[in-house]
């Protein structure tokens, strides 16, 4: 018997609340909450919905609510719900390991940063942390047994030593075990590792840099030596450290979403250092907007989960319902969380970042094997092929308003995209936005070298700009006498929204339209949206050559004293070439200001 959605309707309350969809043999199919119940329910029974909110429907058995004296209330109830029955249609977080800290005991005169993976009860010790993997607590840890030269070895091992182990010899210890440093000595080094692990690093460097200057004094050069090599290394580490203001706790999350996949990325920041990002890749099973399934994963990570809630909670899109959550945040924390995605400064940066980190996993996901051997089948199917594609090409030209053009031609294989095969092609002597006459000069240039023996031919060459584009390649493919190759027009939609893609192949009468998930479909995405993007950099690459010309001695502001501090600081020109406006301003004598228009005037 079906559902009756009308009779039901009648029934439900207008309060906030939570429902959950059941189905014929009363499993929960999704769990969801809402302001007002009514509304929300009768809207999956009217209007127009999506391909899997429209199969979850028609699975629907029976509804029950549960309704909440506030919306906050449902927020906090629906998600430990989620958590507990798992609907196969919710947004399902499947990470649920906890985080690792690094440890520092305060019961034994010598103690070891070690590894743990859940924060203890007992009060024994200080805890750093989290960290968002345990591959950065092993590599900080790495890095301070490096610089410092703390302990790592287990306090039975510690008892028993009579003699100074290898890690001594290598200088990676200062064999406490023995007595070759004081307890006094060795604290100083833990506190030391301990602030850098904080994100204090500069004021540590600042502090070995007066132990340095007064070892130096007391012609102890051998100690001035140590603490210089140990202040080298720390600026070392600054400089990988791409934001590090010395404060702000946040959790940075951005979401990226292609034909065929999607991931999102939490990056951890704490005291202003950036720790690490994790990556998750949730189901999106009602086929969620990006804001929308960005709010139901934050919502899900927090709530109900026990995790340690930071001061600050930034996101790459709005999210729906921003208040709602943020007051649900800071009733779990007992304290106020500030829920924003749009931000400035260095919390631009860390948004910058988590959005690369983002984009980066993503593209490494979609480039997977398997799943290109399964495109390119899907692609062998959709163009009845007798043999399964081995190569793909792919052209698209780029300029601003004529200046500039350049063509882009990416290679693909079943093992994904072959870098080493891509070439660019400058365009010279065409009019001025005249793409047609652009794409037939890179054509001819790359087929011309095809057929004195110069690289390998493709199964399929894709051009983006539809019919045009295509009779151009058509004309010069009978010019060249090219044979063998299918060649294929992708035109973007009337709303240019992926999915809606025509493809014209080998003619602008034989065309071919496939569903928005079509593996086959984000092959042909992922191929076109790599060759945009390769001529976009090409074309930014040639516009801006000229540009970099200034060096030091031309900036305004920038005399002798502070070009030597500059030159000091980055260990010379290119050094401070490659520096980014924050990593300037942290040269003394260098105002944010100044900095600025220090990289101005290098980067054009």
């Amino acid at each position: 018997m079906s559902f009756d959605a009308k009779h039901f309707l009648k029934t439900v309350s207008e309060s906030p609340g939570i429902y959950r969809m059941l189905d014929a043999e009363r499993n929960v199919l999704y769990v969801g909450k809402a302001k007002r119940l009514k509304a929300r329910l009768a809207s999956y029974f009217r209007g127009a919905l999506n391909a899997k909110t429209q199969a979850l429907v028609a699975r629907i058995a029976d509804i029950q609510v549960t309704i909440t004296r506030s919306e906050t209330e449902a927020l906090l109830l629906e998600q430990t719900l989620i958590k507990e029955l798992r609907p196969p249609y919710n947004i399902l977080l499947r990470d649920d390991k906890s985080y690792p800290y690094v440890f520092a005991s305060d019961r034994h005169p010598f103690p070891a940063l070690e590894f743990k993976r859940a924060r203890q009860k007992r009060n024994d010790g200080r805890y750093l942390g989290p960290f968002p993997s345990s591959t950065a607590v092993r590599e900080s840890l790495a890095l301070m047994q490096k610089i410092f030269r703390i302990r790592n070895c287990e306090d039975s091992v510690f008892a028993h030593r009579d003699r100074p182990c290898l890690q001594y010899q290598i200088h990676r210890c200062s064999a406490p075990c023995v007595d070759y440093i004081s307890e006094s000595g060795y604290r100083r080094d833990l506190e030391n590792a301990i602030l850098c692990l904080e994100g204090k690093s500069e004021q540590v460097t600042q502090q070995l840099t007066q132990d340095m200057e007064d070892a130096s004094r007391a012609l102890d050069f051998e100690e001035a030596a140590r603490l210089r090599d140990q202040i080298q290394q720390l600026r070392r580490l600054q400089e990988r450290q791409i934001v590090d203001t010395g404060s702000g706790d946040a959790d940075i999350f951005a979401l990226a979403q292609r034909p065929g996949g999607l991931c999102i990325s939490v990056l951890t920041v704490r005291q202003g250092r950036v720790l690490g990002a994790r990556h998750h890749a949730p189901d999106n099973g009602l086929d969620l907007a990006e804001e929308a399934l960005l709010g139901e994963f934050v919502s899900q990570y927090y709530l109900g989960q026990g995790r340690d809630l930071p001061r600050e909670v930034l996101t790459s899109h709005p999210l729906p319902d921003a208040e709602l959550l943020q007051s649900a945040l800071a009733r779990q924390a007992g304290r106020q969380v500030r829920l924003a995605h749009q931000v400035r400064g260095h919390r631009a940066q860390w948004l910058q970042l988590a959005r690369t980190n983002a984009e980066q996993h993503l593209a490494t996901e979609l480039a997977n094997r398997t799943q290109l051997t399964r495109r390119f089948e899907s692609l062998q199917d959709a163009l009845a092929m007798d043999a399964l594609p081995e190569r793909i090409e792919c052209f698209d030209i780029s300029h601003s308003h004529g200046e500039a053009t350049v063509a882009s031609c990416v290679v693909f294989d079943r093992d994904g995209p072959v870098k080493s095969d891509y070439r660019r092609f400058n365009i010279e002597g065409v009019a001025a936005g005249d793409d047609y006459a652009a794409m037939r000069q890179a054509l001819e240039r790359r087929f011309k070298r095809l057929r004195k023996g110069e690289g390998k031919s493709p199964d399929i060459l894709l051009v983006d700009g539809g019919k045009g584009q295509l009779n151009m390649a058509r004309e010069v493919f009978e010019t060249l006498g090219v044979v063998g190759v299918r060649l294929i027009g992708v035109a973007k939609g009337t709303t240019r929204k992926p999915g809606l893609e025509t493809l014209f192949l080998e003619t602008v009468d034989h065309t071919l339209t496939l569903e928005g998930n079509a593996p086959a479909l984000h092959l042909i995405q992922h191929v076109r949206d790599e060759a945009h993007r390769f001529a976009i950099t090409g074309h930014r690459q040639r516009r801006d050559k000229a540009r970099r010309t200034s060096t030091l001695q031309d900036i305004p502001g920038v005399g002798p004293k502070r070009r030597r501090e500059l030159l000091r600081f980055f260990g010379g020109l290119q050094g401070v070439r490659q520096a980014t406006r924050e990593e300037l301003a942290r040269v003394p004598g260098i105002s944010a200001q100044l900095a600025t228009a220090i990289h101005q005037a290098l980067h054009g």
